[in-house]
């Protein structure tokens, strides 16, 4: 896999990177738009920061990319729906430099409070005055947060011990997690009208661009406090400019703008207000976050070439983040069951049916179901598949695809079963977990036990004494070693379906002996690549 990194990019948190073989990495820092289309092509990767835009214009000319790595949280630089529409992966770190983004916004509203810049100046200055800097505490306060996701969680922890009383307005957080970090959970007007400090930590999107607007800050207290560490543009920047100079608001601080660097008059005369502490974006920018975002980006890219579930991206279905960890096993099940049954199955299928027993039915399958989906069907096309455009191509082959829950199941606590539908029949295989390892437990109604291998056999023939000795015989003739066997059937000497796993792939001349030897009704070389453990 070849990685192009456009931006500065911590070389500590790369190492994961570094450390694997199958990864080239090619620095490219400061290349301008016209540079970067012309090389982009032959990259399977990009890891970015804010500094590239990876607009549509971009992922047009990059016809080999596989994931776009934005090595921070905001991704407002990327183009997600395009890149989805592509097929994609874009993955971000959430999770790297939220106490760095939290810490930064104390610290801004503690500069703030006690003048900390301005005396600052005035001591450099040569003065010694005191008296014009007298701050505020925060004790006995009300901090308002409009977002306690990750970092919003970290700033009410650190606000609760300034002994504060934290507000907070987030219409996706349970009530749980608010009475957990000993916050109140109330609506954004209750927000406006209580809080003596405003605080905002939420993501940039329709929804929250323009969120803070005139009309609020004429609700709020005199001389109330506003920060903003979060995304430019989730205030109104006039309406804020406005505000502080009708003296409304006592003070604001802001390490993020609509535009940067900011050149319009508006941001102008915004950043050069006398009330108001500005930084140029440095909430991330801490040692500690820069290492643990290209740390986290970078095992995003080892998780796509395992086959792995990429846990941080963004357009992908995913689970609850709580039962991620316990859902991993089955996503590698899935798509391994995925890969297999579409080496021995037809490729005009018309259905397609994902059907989940026991406890794993008690989850939302969504994202097991497109994680099938998309090991299915990159068999059967020259696109590349995946869980961003796996539906996408499904509906576009005509593919109908269901999905079936039932906590009932006789034989294993969990099971995930795929059912092909094709005009020759229907196509069936049954997987679960045993101690973690994917094993395949049935075939078309053949009862098996085998896990899957990289090189495999798959034949049904009349049960006869001696076949078994003659498909060992041809494959040693070929220098083909058998590593394990799986042999299931319906009766004695009716039908049996036997499974081999090999050391190396059998040839097709090898293939043809051992079906008229045999008599088989069904033969198939099967190549899976399975993940590594």
């Amino acid at each position: 896999m070849k990685v192009l990194i456009s931006d500065e990019i911590s070389q500590e948190g790369l190492q994961p990177l570094l450390d694997d073989p199958r990864i080239e990495i090619d620095i490219r820092l400061g290349l301008s738009a016209p540079e970067l289309h012309k090389i982009i092509g032959g990259y399977d990767a990009i890891i970015t920061r804010s500094g590239t835009r990876v607009d549509p214009p971009l992922i047009d000319h990059a016809t080999n990319l596989k994931v776009i790595a934005r090595a921070g949280v905001g991704i407002d630089n990327v183009d997600v729906e395009y890149a989805s529409n592509k097929g994609i992966i874009v993955v971000n770190a959430p999770f790297g430099n939220t106490n760095s983004a939290a810490e930064h916004t104390m610290a801004i509203l503690l500069t703030l409070c006690r003048n900390v810049t301005v005396a600052n100046a005035s001591l450099k200055g040569g003065e010694w005055k005191r008296a014009p800097f007298t701050g505020y505490e925060l004790k006995g306060r009300t901090m308002g947060l409009i977002g306690l996701g990750k970092v919003g969680g970290r700033v009410a922890w650190r606000a609760k011990a300034f002994e504060m009383e934290v507000l907070a307005y987030d219409p996706y957080i349970p009530e749980k997690r608010a009475e957990d970090l000993g916050v109140k959970l109330v609506s954004l007007e209750d927000i406006v009208r209580f809080a003596d400090v405003v605080s905002v930590h939420t993501p940039l999107n329709e929804e929250t661009r323009g969120m803070i607007h005139a009309e609020h800050f004429r609700g709020m207290k005199d001389g109330v406090l506003i920060v903003n560490c979060a995304r430019g543009g989730i205030i109104d920047e006039a309406s804020m400019l406005e505000a502080l100079e009708s003296g409304k608001v006592g003070g604001a601080a802001f390490d993020v703008f609509s535009e940067e660097p900011p050149a319009s008059e508006t941001l102008q005369k915004l950043i050069a207000h006398p009330r108001m502490i500005v930084t140029p974006h440095l909430g991330a920018n801490t040692f500690e976050a820069q290492k643990n975002v290209a740390v986290d980006v970078s095992r995003e890219l080892v998780n796509y070439l395992d086959g792995r579930p990429m846990e941080n991206a963004v357009n992908i279905p995913r689970f609850d983040p709580d039962l991620m960890e316990h859902m991993k096993p089955f996503m590698e099940l899935i798509g391994q069951m995925g890969e297999f049954i579409s080496q021995l199955a037809p490729s005009h299928a018309n259905k397609v049916s994902f059907c989940y027993n026991g406890k794993l039915a008690r989850y939302d399958c969504a994202p097991l179901t497109v994680a099938g989906l998309a090991a299915l069907l990159n068999r059967y096309t020259e696109q590349e598949v995946n869980m961003v455009n796996a539906r996408l191509v499904a509906e576009s082959r005509g593919l109908e695809v269901e999905e079936v829950r039932n906590t009932e199941s006789e034989s294993f606590s969990n099971l995930i079963t795929i059912v092909l539908s094709t005009p020759e029949g229907n196509r069936i295989v049954a997987g679960t977990l045993f101690e973690g390892i994917p094993k395949i437990v049935k075939m078309r109604d053949f009862l098996t036990d085998f896990q899957p291998e990289e090189h495999m056999l798959v034949l049904s023939y009349p049960d006869r004494p001696g076949l078994i000795g003659r498909i060992g015989t041809i494959l040693g003739e070929a220098n083909v070693n058998i590593g394990s066997m799986n042999l299931g059937r319906r009766s004695k000497a009716g039908e049996a379906m036997v499974v081999l796993s090999i050391d190396t792939p059998a040839d097709d001349e090898t293939i043809r002996k051992i079906e008229e030897s045999v008599g088989a009704h069904f033969i198939k070389a099967v190549h899976m690549k399975v993940p590594r453990h």
